[in-house]
This record gives C-alpha cells, sequence and structure tokens, in this order.
C-alpha cells in the first residue's frame, strides 16, 4: 500500500491525538531548552539502564511519550511496585509514576543539578523495591553537550521556550502514532535518548526499511523537523525524481531522507494537514525508492 495526502475524518476524531499550534518562526530559537530537555531525559532512559536487561537495539533505553501525562517516560520498571521514570517537557519536572501511571513523587530540575536530581531518584526508587545503588547515569552513548553537565543548574526561567519544545513534541508523537496506526508494518513509536528523535519504522520491503520520524533538533537543523528516509539508502539522484508535498524537500549532505523543518510550517490551521500530507508523500516516495535495485 502506498500512502497518499489525504484529509480523513479519522485525524480530527480524537481529542488525545490533537495538534498543537506551534510557531514556524520562533522554531530556531529553541536550542538550549532542547538540549536541557536533552540532558534531563537521560534521568528516563536510566532507569532502562539500569533495571532492565540489555537489548542489541538499546530498545531498553527508548522512551515513550505519555499524552496523559505530557512527558516521555521509560519503559515500565519490574519492583515491588512497578514505575517508571519520566521528564514533563513544558516544566522541566523529573515524575516517578507507579501502574496505570499514577502520581508517586515530582521533582522541578529548575535550579538544580544533575547530581542533585540523581540523589533524589535515588532516594525514591529506593521505596518502590529496587536496589537504589543500581541506579546510574552511564550510558555507552554520547549526547550533545551542555553546561549542566559540567556542574551547572538546569534553567527553566525560559517558561515559553520549553512549553514550546514540549508542544513539538507533543504533535510529532501524535503524528507519528496516528501513522503506526493505520499501517500494518510499522512498529511502535518510541523516542530514542541517544539521538532523541521519535520514530516509527515500516518494512518497506524484505530487506529494507522506511523510517518516519520528529527530531526535535539537531546539528543537520537547529530546529524542529519531520524526516522519512529508507534503509538502506537510496542515492540522492534517485530520490531527487520523487515528488514531496507539504513544503518538504529532500535532505541530501551525508544521509538522503525528506525532510519537513519547523519553520516552514504554515498557518495554524493548517499546520496538522501539512505535516501528513508531507509524511504520506514522503512515505510513498520511499517505497518507491525501496523497490529499486
Amino acid at each position: 500500500m502506498e500512502l497518499q495526502p489525504q484529509r480523513t475524518r479519522e485525524i480530527r476524531s480524537s481529542p488525545a491525538r490533537a495538534w498543537q499550534p506551534v510557531r514556524p518562526e520562533g522554531s530556531q530559537q529553541l536550542s538550549d531548552a532542547r538540549l536541557q530537555l536533552h540532558h534531563a531525559s537521560q534521568f528516563a532512559a536510566a532507569a532502562g539502564i539500569s533495571f532492565l536487561d540489555s537489548r542489541p537495539d538499546d530498545g531498553h533505553t527508548s522512551l515513550e511519550w505519555v499524552p496523559g501525562l505530557a512527558g516521555l517516560f521509560s519503559r515500565v520498571i519490574p519492583a515491588h511496585t512497578m514505575f517508571r521514570i519520566g521528564v514533563t517537557p513544558a516544566d522541566l519536572t523529573l515524575a516517578i509514576v507507579t501502574e496505570n501511571d499514577q502520581p508517586f513523587a515530582h521533582y522541578r530540575l529548575h535550579g538544580r543539578t544533575i547530581i542533585d536530581a540523581l540523589a533524589w531518584i535515588r532516594s525514591r526508587v529506593g521505596l518502590l523495591g529496587v536496589d537504589p545503588a543500581r541506579y546510574t547515569l552511564k550510558r555507552r552513548y554520547e549526547i550533545p553537550s551542555h553546561p549542566v553537565e559540567m556542574g551547572d543548574a538546569f534553567d527553566a526561567s525560559d517558561k515559553a521556550q520549553f512549553l514550546e519544545v514540549s508542544k513539538w513534541l507533543a504533535n510529532g508523537a501524535s503524528v507519528l502514532t496516528s501513522l503506526a496506526r493505520r499501517i500494518h508494518d510499522a512498529g511502535e513509536v518510541r523516542c530514542w535518548p541517544h539521538h532523541f528523535d521519535m520514530t516509527t519504522v515500516i518494512q518497506a520491503t524484505s530487506d529494507r526499511t522506511i523510517g518516519v520520524g520528529f527530531e526535535p533538533g539537531d546539528n543537520f537543523y537547529d530546529e524542529p523537523y519531520f524526516y522519512v528516509n529508507v534503509t538502506p539508502q537510496a542515492t540522492a539522484a534517485q530520490a531527487r525524481q520523487r515528488p514531496l508535498w507539504g513544503g518538504g524537500t529532500w535532505h541530501t549532505s551525508k544521509w538522503v531522507g525528506a525532510v519537513l523543518p519547523g519553520s516552514r510550517l504554515g498557518a495554524a490551521s493548517a499546520q496538522e494537514q501539512q505535516v501528513r500530507e508531507f509524511i504520506d508523500s514522503a512515505v510513498s516516495a520511499c517505497r518507491g525508492l525501496a523497490t529499486l535495485s
């Protein structure tokens, strides 16, 4: 099946997946909030690193956007009282929730250091039945640097920027989850703490996959963006022959994929439709690329 850009009643019928209008003109001003959140999300990833069996794909470290909690949360940790650890971007707060995502404890990171937060988490998870000494922030991957990793305190005083990043993440999760539900060969939507992107992977052929994702920003685009690519990747020349909708273009430097940066979004009322049209056209293009020898 090839996806085609379309307006569907199903997309707009569920309040849980409602698009939150974002400010395209401010999308390139979110770097500091995004980087602080990337470091804060490592507290959630550390739950999987510390208490779950390691997976070859690092899936034990991956996170889930939970709409009801408006945050990124770890997988469930088995314990006397099952729990998971997460971070809510809008107020840069750590949260520990128990079964059925019932609140257990919260810790606002503003004005606190990584060492402070580490001590707080260890003091709480021990009450839930795990060995707090096992909780570690040691990881086998690197993330972009920020002064918080050198001992500076988190600074969430620019509330508007953190709220905007939260909206972008919620929107990314919403669009990707909707897509994954429509395509039977799409995997679950997860946020990967290494690159900090949310993705779902579609099995296009027996040996090729299509990745559909949302990235809050990186060294390629210092702003939120949606992307679609095929693995093994096509050539730049092959990709450029495939049309894209919604203002998307082909990225061809160091990797090949379709991209839609946040700064290209239009009016609030049309943003969701634009993103969906881009993704549908890009998935269709990548399905075609996946059949090339």
